[in-house]
């Protein structure tokens, strides 16, 4: 992998960073007063707010990425490597933050998947 395609994956990892927090961060949050008191309209907003900081990332990683605009990643590559991000990031932050959460062996057997289907899209 070239400069450039790190600095996509880089970007990848941030967006998702983002857009984690967005998603699920709502229900950590819910444990401070300050926050447990809003409406729903209220976190929704809140979340939409975190969610610009990742589409900052996720579109010019894809432009960057992208072949047809001279990235070193096909769209399929660059959607196959994002959902790999996605679920990674997720699980840090699911094993950080919700210690409730127990992965288990068919957790770990469909990462285990994922990561070939990573190998798979890239096989010429």
């Amino acid at each position: 992998m070239n400069l450039s395609g790190i600095y996509v994956v880089v970007m990848l990892v941030i967006s998702n960073i983002f857009m984690t927090l967005a998603w699920y961060g709502h229900l950590k949050l819910k444990e401070m007063s300050w926050f447990s008191s809003l409406p729903l309209i209220g976190i929704i907003l809140f979340s939409w707010g975190i969610a610009f900081f990742e589409y900052c990332f996720q579109v010019p990683a894809n432009r960057v990425g992208f072949q047809g605009n001279g990235g070193p990643f096909s769209l399929i590559q660059l959607k196959v490597i994002q959902e790999v991000v996605s679920l990674s990031v997720f699980i840090i932050f699911t094993t950080l933050f919700f210690k409730s959460e127990v992965l288990k062996w068919n957790h770990y057997l469909a990462f285990i998947l994922l990561i070939l289907s990573v190998y798979l899209v890239f096989k010429k």
